[in-house]
């Protein structure tokens, strides 16, 4: 009997102990995290007013100068790293013409990263704009463009429409050695097309790569009277087209004769 007590006398002091141990390391890990939080407040009161030091511009922008993109982030508020607006900086950035998107990163001690993504201009857009890659409209000094681009022309909300059927209507004809410059849709859904060699295709509201096609098919059947060049093919027909010429010398003596 006595032997069976001792032995459960000697595991309660075991268990007692136990727990002892494990509310001392609560208690001390406890301890230890607010101590940690007081240093971190009195560490990041200290250095409320760290200096930004260096701005890195990244992404190898093409057509906006490092220059404007630095005046642009100079107009924020760079007083503190730790107080830095990151919205306020990519919004500065971000008003620059050709600009699409803006990242900016802080990384300590005293830099701030900024990553910078320009719109890809495919096309100019009713004359006055441009537009990119993704159908997205945008203004620009087109004059930094080292490239001849199609123009295009639509209502408002088609750019996207025009674009993917400009794609879809230049690999058609290019099959074919026709190179499309130009494509318009007009408020009536009507497209219209102009080809580098001058010739103009009305294409109508419906089946407009079918018409291209009968184009291509018909073009070199059609027989050219003398001195004049092709100028417009209208399509708009469910079967046939009719055609229209310039003749280009005729007109040029009349220009003569007037002056």
């Amino acid at each position: 009997m006595r032997s069976n007590m001792k032995k459960a006398f000697t595991k309660v002091g075991r268990l007692n102990w136990s727990a002892i141990l494990g509310v001392g390391f609560f208690l001390g890990v406890l301890i230890f995290l607010v101590r940690s939080v007081f240093w971190v407040s009195d560490w990041l009161v200290e250095h409320r007013d760290a200096q930004i030091k260096t701005l890195t511009v990244l992404g190898d922008p093409f057509y906006t100068e490092e220059h404007d993109i630095v005046e642009a982030i100079k107009r924020t508020d760079l007083t503190s790293f730790f107080q830095l607006n990151v919205k306020s900086v990519q919004a500065a950035v971000k008003d620059l013409p050709w600009v699409a998107s803006v990242s900016v990163r802080k990384q300590w001690p005293d830099t701030i990263q900024v990553y910078v993504v320009e719109h890809k201009p495919v096309a100019f857009w009713n004359s006055d704009s441009l537009l990119n890659a993704d159908g997205v409209i945008f203004q620009a000094d087109s004059t930094k463009l080292s490239t001849n681009l199609p123009q295009l022309y639509g209502p408002e909300g088609s750019e996207g429409e025009a674009w993917e059927t400009f794609l879809q209507l230049k690999a058609m004809l290019a099959v074919n050695s026709f190179e499309l410059t130009s494509l318009a849709l007009s408020e009536r859904f009507a497209w219209q097309l102009w080809l580098k060699n001058g010739i103009e295709l009305n294409l109508g509201r419906e089946e407009k790569a079918k018409r291209v096609q009968r184009f291509i098919d018909v073009y070199p059947l059609l027989k050219r009277p003398e001195g004049a060049l092709l100028d417009v093919i209208d399509l708009r027909y469910d079967t046939g087209l009719a055609v229209s010429w310039r003749y280009p010398q005729v007109h040029e003596k009349k220009e003569k004769s007037k002056a």
